[in-house]
């Protein structure tokens, strides 16, 4: 194969899995890895029984190690038996592999990536980065959202469910509640279940624990023929430090920095040495490898703030090596993919423009999750109601900063986790008060700007925290209580996917107007989403208090229907189903709106309603 490795050594190279790791050619198998400092390097595996004498690998000019093995095929096991450069002789991974064994075993396998099934052309050639668009994430961990065989819903997983088995029952989960994109907990292959992914050794090979190659390909062509978007966590900031992995690869750091106070990590794994042009490549292609081998529509980067600021530190300083390199991969993989993918960062810093281009000096990336708005929600509804007249900024203070970045509302799995607890036993309370709040919440989530993200088992009020090991509490269902949560939810998705006040200006002022953010006495939040046909009122009351006849200032004459109160008894509330409220607003300024209506808002409760816009009466034209 020819190939020029000037963008490699440059940094550039969002292809580089196309010369390095193993090929299947005509005449056997080649095998390509840098590793300059190494002092040799042979290939073994199962072809030529592990014996390093067969396949001495050559190396070039550059470092390049290379061989052809006429013995190898498809399916073989392999690794790089590594002289270092201390002398020290270590089996090594292939870093540019596209499949390993299932754990605890770790050999590479030689593999090909062909696949002449994918019929999503139709999906493909329309998708968008979805800005004016309905986007609503499921977050979920693939070997922990279903049972296997012999395993109770709730139980320790006996056996992983691989793509094929889960393809039918996720799909009609995301019809069934609004979810337009999935996305996945790390696919790249990792050695220890409780990482959940997020610390790799393959980065170039699908885990083993869920299916083949072609199973995966065939997984995200039928979602994508569904209608669903698929998004991975992909993690470009650190990664393992086993030594049969990318540590101190040829003896020397060629994967992490230099310095020992820069390589590790808080996790324990080794920092990426971002500054270096091999390793921008290295991780520019292996993010470029999801997104044009599997055609995911887009990549979730964990732990950016760590990346941006020396080892998460802002006292620490900027790290500006890694944030060209973070400028530099979004720019390529955008023009690579016509700008038709998410890019979107988990950046927990507050660092300016993580979503504004390169060229303006931003990062480039798409989408940012707003922790900040995560936080202070949580931190709020999990105080007595008592005090919160003094933390009302919890609330409000999110639409101040709300339009600097392109924000993702997210209760993810790192909220359910680490004795955090659930989103519902967060809420301040007894049973049926935590419940009362998280309808509440939900609505304040799906009505406030920005998309949205849910972690797998928020979508039942799920009690228990994430547990790798076991799979979602589905037997919550024949509960009442967790049975209405969940209708509402699916409703919650079904209002924010059908109706473009809550998404098509979802980053313009235009449409999202305070009605009356400072009613900090009766702990009320008031707010407008404008739509094209419809404006929708949305009313919070995080008190114990019911309030009768309530004022607020509209903006359009008209008919106001409620069409959601999380108290109604349909959700396990208080207030009988059939008392819906409709109001006429009265010309009376309120709130600085030249509109009022008057509503009855639920304790602890959400109420939505919608009026539709006026036609506006046709002029006659009067006879001459």
């Amino acid at each position: 194969m020819k190939y020029n490795t000037k963008a490699f050594f440059e940094g550039r190279e969002i292809q580089a899995y196309k010369y390095f790791g193993a090929h299947i050619e005509k005449n056997g198998v080649t095998f390509r890895v840098y590793a300059p400092h190494a002092q040799t390097i042979s290939v073994v595996g199962s072809f030529n029984n592990w014996d390093d004498t067969k396949n001495v690998m050559k190396r070039d000019f550059q470092g390049i190690w290379s061989c052809t093995v006429k013995e190898a095929k498809e399916g073989d096991l392999y690794k790089f038996r590594v002289k270092q450069a201390g002398g020290e002789t270590v089996d090594k991974i292939d870093p540019y592999a596209f499949r390993s064994e299932l754990r605890p075993n770790n050999a590479c396998v030689v593999a090909s990536l062909e696949y002449n099934k994918w019929s999503d052309e139709k999906w493909m050639s329309t998708r968008t980065k979805g800005f004016d668009k309905p986007v609503n994430i499921y977050e979920l961990n693939l070997g922990s959202w279903m049972k296997g065989d012999g395993t109770k819903e709730g139980e320790i997983i006996e056996h992983f469910l691989h793509y094929d088995e889960i393809e039918k029952n996720l799909i009609q989960h995301c019809k069934s509640h609004g979810f337009t994109h999935v996305e996945f907990m790390p696919l790249c292959e990792f050695p220890f279940d409780g990482s959940w992914g997020y610390q790799c050794t393959c980065y170039f090979a699908p885990t083993a624990r869920y299916g083949t190659i072609e199973k995966l390909k065939h997984f995200v062509n039928a979602l994508h023929k569904a209608g669903i978007g698929v998004i991975m966590d992909f993690v470009p900031v650190h990664f393992v430090t086993d030594n049969y992995a990318l540590r101190y690869y040829d003896g020397t750091p060629l994967y992490e920095y230099d310095k020992a106070e820069d390589a590790y990590s808080e996790w324990g794994t080794l920092n990426f040495n971002l500054w270096r042009e091999e390793v921008r490549s290295f991780l520019m292609s292996a993010a470029n490898f999801w997104l044009e081998e599997f055609h995911f529509d887009g990549l979730r980067m964990d732990a950016i703030s760590n990346a941006i600021y020396w080892k998460g530190n802002k006292d620490r300083g900027v790290n500006e090596g890694a944030c060209i390199f973070l400028r530099r991969m979004n720019h390529l993989l955008n023009v690579a993919h016509n700008g038709s993918i998410m890019l979107i960062a988990e950046d927990s810093s507050d660092f300016p423009g993580v979503t504004r281009l390169g060229s303006d000096g931003g990062l480039g990336f798409d989408y940012k999750w707003d922790m900040g708005w995560m936080n202070d929600t949580l931190k709020y509804l999990a105080m007595d109601p008592i005090y919160r007249q003094w933390h009302h900024n919890k609330i409000n203070f999110s639409m101040a900063y709300f339009y600097s970045e392109n924000f993702i509302l997210p209760f993810s799995h790192d909220e359910t986790v680490h004795g955090k607890a659930t989103i519902v036993n967060k809420m301040w309370g007894n049973y049926n008060d935590k419940f009362a709040q998280a309808r509440a919440l939900y609505v304040y989530m799906f009505t406030h700007p920005g998309k949205k993200l849910n972690f797998m088992g928020n979508e039942i009020g799920q009690m228990r925290e994430w547990d790798e090991k076991k799979t979602c509490d589905w037997f919550l269902r024949e509960m009442p209580m967790h049975d209405s949560f969940e209708k509402l939810f699916m409703e919650l998705g079904k209002l924010y996917t059908k109706n473009d006040a809550f998404f098509e200006k979802d980053y313009s002022w235009e449409s999202f107007k305070w009605i009356d953010a400072d009613n900090n006495k009766q702990n009320l939040f008031s707010y407008i989403r404008r739509g094209s046909t419809k404006d929708f009122v949305v009313v919070l009351n995080f008190s114990t208090n019911a309030y009768t006849n309530q004022q607020f200032g509209v903006e359009r004459k008209g008919k106001y229907k409620e069409i959601i109160n999380t108290q109604w008894h349909c959700y396990s509330g208080t207030i009988p189903n059939e008392q819906k409220q409709t109001c006429q607003a009265i010309k009376l300024e309120k709130h600085n709106m030249p509109y009022m209506i008057e509503i009855n808002v639920p304790a602890l409760g959400a109420t939505i309603f919608e009026v539709r816009h006026q036609k506006p009466k046709a002029t006659q034209k009067k006879e001459g």
